[in-house]
């Protein structure tokens, strides 16, 4: 099979690796920086063209107010430093989800990003922040109602965050969890999926090179038969 365009990670286990080792959730979350670089540097090696990362949920507002917060400033400094660096390795940055209810700070540090690595071509980098994948899909068909729109598949996507990204071929979970937990539904209707034990801060580029590999060793028959 060949290189999957699209690969989506559903950044899993922070917190767990955090508590195995006696420290606070948000630990977890600050190693976690360091597996971003690698799946970075892994999609730039294999010559990926999308690479979307879950970041955060929109059920992720259930969790303590304080971790929450802690996220977002997390968040907000990665985009203000990591930024430069991207841009440098032809790395274009979007961000999808709910913008509304994130801090000030947060969208600005997010529309900077966007505007600064609008040229960028080599990759694709998408931030799933506040996301959710039933909130898109009611989100775009609430849109098209209110235009009086007919919704259909075209249709729906088209009103999506970002209509012009590819499905993705490849869905990796870390931490073992078997599961998409509302994560891109529609699009992963024929996405391929691989699941490691390992947490996320520990991922590395070699093990994002071993998930490329599995995939090509699979058939893609999207509802139909083999051939041959």
């Amino acid at each position: 099979m060949s290189l999957p365009r699209h690969v989506a990670i559903i950044m899993d286990g922070n917190g767990r690796w955090a508590e195995a080792r006696g420290l606070p959730r948000y630990r977890g979350h600050l190693a976690g920086h360091g597996a971003i670089r690698e799946a970075v540097s892994g999609a730039l090696e294999a010559g990926v063209e999308w690479l979307t990362l879950f970041a955060f949920s929109t059920e992720n507002w259930r969790r303590p107010s304080s971790e929450v917060r802690a996220l977002f400033e997390l968040f907000e400094s990665v985009l203000r430093e990591e930024t430069p660096e991207l841009v440098e390795r032809g790395v274009r940055i979007h961000i999808i989800g709910d913008r509304l209810h994130l801090p000030d700070s947060l969208r600005e540090a997010i529309e900077a990003a966007e505007r600064a690595s609008a040229n960028a071509d080599r990759l694709h980098l998408v931030g799933a922040l506040n996301y959710g994948g039933r909130q898109e899909i009611v989100r775009a068909a609430a849109q098209l109602a209110a235009l009086g729109e007919p919704i259909t598949e075209a249709s729906l996507r088209s009103a999506f965050y970002l209509p012009e990204m590819p499905d993705p071929d490849l869905i990796i979970r870390t931490s073992g969890e078997m599961r998409l937990s509302n994560f891109f539904l529609w699009q992963s209707a024929y996405s391929e999926i691989w699941v490691t034990e390992t947490l996320w801060p520990d991922f590395t580029k070699e093990e994002f090179a071993h998930a490329i590999r599995a995939y090509q060793t699979r058939r893609r028959r999207f509802g139909g038969v083999p051939q041959g």
